[in-house]
């Protein structure tokens, strides 16, 4: 059955203020069309809510029994519209993207001050992320767009490459390759090594490129992060393979190698949800990102 409220904001009116010209003004209603609501009300209930007479308006026993269960589902209908246009100005106020804690740590800090310059008072959620979780909350819409290693990607994402980025080998500057200008596939055997956990993307990557040899590396070490992981070439305990980015956090005496019998890299660039625009904000934040990017 389906509910008639404006026909009950009408008995809701009546009764209150006990005369059907003073609800047709609050209402903003003419006469006859407040008086038809009321009827249809008492038509879908078959029974009389209201009593009208020349002087005043009264209620029924049916009337007075439906009053206030009416006022409080009016009234919590109307919190509930309050709480939904509420949501939806702070949603227009706020902006939430992904991105890939390298990227965001290195490129990200300059792009959103200015961002930030321009869009005064709107909210900035970053959600720095591995490239697996970055998908998930794109394809979620708990984030507009996501900046992360691009690879095949589902049927609802769409993505564009922004810029390819290299790994080199983390060396302690102590060790015996730290003085070299490149590397190769061979110099990491017999080496001790530190890897990054199962599920990592940059791991898949890593070890795809090295090919046949990554079976014959000592992974001596799996660690969680890139932090570990450079804590222990720091200590001369491992090597491990890292972004080229990563360099600018790593401790001052780790040395990053290119190599230059194989390209060990991974493409940046930005996925969406197909076929869902983005908002103004976010449009304008990832042109910045985009552009700087594409400077690499």
């Amino acid at each position: 059955m389906r509910v008639d409220y404006l026909g009950l904001e009408a008995f809701v009116a009546v009764a209150e203020l006990g005369s059907f010209s003073k609800a047709a003004r609050k209402l903003n209603l003419t006469q006859t069309a407040l008086s038809h609501r009321v009827r249809k009300i008492e038509e879908d209930l078959n029974t009389r809510l209201l009593v009208r007479t020349s002087r005043d308006v009264s209620l029924t026993k049916a009337g007075q029994a439906l009053l206030p269960q009416v006022r409080l589902q009016l009234s919590a209908l109307a919190e509930l519209y309050d709480g939904i246009r509420e949501t939806g100005r702070e949603a227009r106020r706020r902006m939430v993207f992904a991105c890939l804690p390298t990227i965001a740590s290195y490129y990200l800090p300059d792009l959103m001050k200015a961002f930030a310059k321009q869009h005064q008072g709107f909210q900035v959620v970053l959600l720095d992320q591995p490239a697996g979780r970055i998908l998930d909350l794109v394809k979620d819409g708990e984030a507009e767009f996501g900046i992360t290693i691009m690879g095949a990607t589902p049927w609802d994402v769409e993505g564009e490459q922004l810029c390819r980025e290299p790994y080199v080998l983390l060396v302690n500057r102590h060790h015996r390759l730290a003085s070299q200008a490149s590397v190769t596939r061979d110099d990491l055997l017999g080496e001790p090594m530190v890897r990054i956990r199962t599920q990592s993307t940059n791991r898949q990557l890593v070890e795809n490129s090295l090919g046949d040899v990554s079976k014959q590396i000592d992974w001596r070490f799996e660690v969680q992060n890139a932090a570990t992981a450079m804590s222990l070439v720091a200590s001369g305990v491992a090597l491990t393979v890292l972004p080229r980015l990563t360099m600018h956090q790593s401790p001052a005496n780790i040395v990053g190698l290119p190599f230059a019998d194989v390209d060990v890299s991974r493409n940046i660039g930005a996925i969406k949800r197909r076929g869902a625009p983005l908002s103004p904000p976010a449009e304008a934040l990832l042109e910045m990102i985009r552009k700087r990017l594409m400077e690499i």
